[in-house]
């Protein structure tokens, strides 16, 4: 579905309720330089419903604003953060949750147990984690104004692990208001209790957001621990820039006119690393894994034989290289589990093939029916990462025979067409490359791109119910060696129905100013906390 830019500009507008007369007179009094950041982000902030859309640069906006139940130290296990105090019953199937003191919305009312009933079930409905824990429970409800309880049908051990996932979209904590609110619609409302506030006054659509510290959040006790421990606030105000240039947004960072950009292109690093002021810093050490989402409910991709036709045709190195262009920043991979976690495995994985094998893949397509239907590729224009791989993936769909397209556009039209489930010639699609971080790929209860549950599932709407019955027993499986062996069958099964293909491994460096220090390094999520200017 196209988005016109009348409807962008009214729906980023609505994206927060109206500040009062004196609070907007308080939001254009700028903080001086030396207390705010300017980011150039990776992609358009288009989406603001963190819990609607798993897109990362709104699991970032959705991590200033918002707060969590639970959240990831750095040795990626999960702490409390918004509960203060927790049990389980003897029967380990009543847990019950007190809210810590302190909690409060962005327009000051308290943050009360109903917030997060309701926001539990909210994104239950569409992250994996959360609608296997929907599945499990007898009962979700509050006990007072600060408990609630989870009481579920029959064990849940992963329980603490699912309400901290960093697998977007994460479960962040809305309002009750905001949280009743159908999971096919937007939240507009940017309230939140986190610890910065979206500026509405200032926000500009298709050139900047502003948020400012959040004067009444109350940090935990603890010392900043990965996403988790104490969120301290050390700047008064985080712009984020839309440059979509990457040249003008390199020659700002050097000037100084920003602090931060996420993802400059590999070509450009030793310019970057020849500058005494900047700095390259890699904050996901585990790397991300680049892969090829495919439209389920659309010709050719329908037909499963089309689907293992690109397994063929993919040559991982040439994306690759010209995604990133050294080596030293990319690996290949073929576990759907990804290169770097415990469950990453060689099953079922023939087909690899440096080089891939074009007439093996010509000839799948024919034995698919294939009748030169238009097959469109999403192209970011704005990602050059995605945006080169994009166009080796149609060239050689193309010289196999198939009408491959490009549809280039930034990357927040990419977020808001790709949620069209109609055919190419209604603004559909076919095909859009995307990436998650290495770490997440571990996760097959939390991963939207590890399920194949259909129209519950990530774009692309993938089904297959052999594999679903292997998934809904990760959360029972006791020992890793027994995880270890699921996760084998799983991928057996994963690579005949070709639920989406892997095109590798890379380590993306973001760009910073020196001056810019405290940034937290962890998958997925790019907090803003504890980050200042020196």
């Amino acid at each position: 579905m196209r988005i016109s830019r009348r409807e962008l500009v009214k729906m980023g507008l609505a994206a927060g309720t109206a500040l009062s007369t004196a609070s907007a007179a308080r939001a254009q009094a700028a903080p001086t330089a030396a207390r705010t950041v300017r980011m150039v982000k990776t992609g358009g902030l288009r989406v603001f419903d963190p819990i609607f859309s798993a897109a990362l640069i709104t699991a970032d906006h959705g991590a200033a604003i918002y707060d969590t139940l639970f959240s990831l130290d750095s040795r990626l296990m999960p702490q409390p953060q918004m509960v203060g105090k927790w049990g389980v019953s003897d029967d380990k199937k009543t847990y019950t949750f007190e809210l810590r003191d302190g909690l409060g919305w962005h327009d000051g009312s308290p943050v009360t147990a109903a917030d997060c009933v309701a926001s539990i079930r909210r994104w239950g409905q569409v992250a994996p984690g959360g609608q296997l824990l929907m599945e499990l429970a007898k009962d979700i409800s509050k006990k007072d104004d600060k408990t609630f309880t989870i009481t579920l049908k029959e064990r849940l051990g992963l329980l603490s692990d699912i309400l901290a996932t960093v697998s977007t979209p994460c479960l962040f904590i809305m309002r009750e208001k905001e949280a009743t609110r159908p999971v096919t619609e937007q939240v507009t409302a940017n309230i939140g209790s986190g610890p910065f506030k979206f500026n509405e006054a200032l926000a500009k659509p298709g050139a900047s957001f502003t948020y400012d510290r959040n004067d009444q959040y109350v940090p935990r006790s603890e010392a900043p621990d990965g996403l988790a421990g104490g969120k301290i606030v050390k700047v008064d105000r985080v712009i984020w820039d839309n440059i979509a240039d990457e040249q003008t947004a390199i020659a700002a960072l050097q000037s100084g006119e920003i602090d931060y950009f996420e993802q400059p292109s590999i070509d450009l690093l030793p310019m970057i690393e020849s500058d005494p002021n900047l700095v390259l810093q890699v904050l996901d050490k585990a790397g991300e894994d680049m892969y090829l989402r495919i439209n389920f409910l659309q010709k050719p991709f329908d037909d499963v034989k089309a689907r293992q036709a690109l397994l063929h045709l993919i040559d991982q190195e040439p994306i690759l290289q010209a995604a990133f262009g050294n080596p030293k920043y990319f690996k290949t991979v073929t576990s759907i589990f990804g290169n770097g976690t415990l469950y990453s495995n060689d099953e079922n994985t023939g087909w690899y093939k440096k080089g891939g094998d074009p007439e093996k893949a010509k000839q799948l397509f024919k034995e698919a029916g294939y009748a030169g239907e238009k097959v469109v590729i999403l192209q970011p224009t704005n990602l050059p990462t995605f945006s080169n791989a994009s166009q080796i993936l149609a060239a050689a769909l193309q010289k196999i025979g198939v009408n491959a397209e490009l549809a280039p556009s930034d990357w927040g039209g990419i977020v808001a067409r790709r949620a069209n489930k109609g055919p190419v010639e209604n603004g559909g699609w076919s095909l859009f490359i995307t990436s998650d971080s290495d770490f997440v790929f571990g996760d097959p209860v939390g991963q939207v791109t590890l399920a194949a549950n259909g129209d519950k599932g990530w774009y692309g709407w993938p089904t297959n119910d052999e594999y679903e019955a292997l998934r809904a027993q990760w959360a029972d499986v006791g020992t890793l060696e027994e995880r270890k062996a699921l996760a084998r069958k799983m991928q057996r099964i994963w690579w005949d129905f070709v639920g989406d293909l892997r095109l590798g491994q890379f380590f993306s460096p973001v760009a910073r100013r020196k001056t810019l220090t405290g940034l937290i390094g962890m998958p997925t999520i790019v907090p803003m906390w504890n980050m200042q200017k020196v």
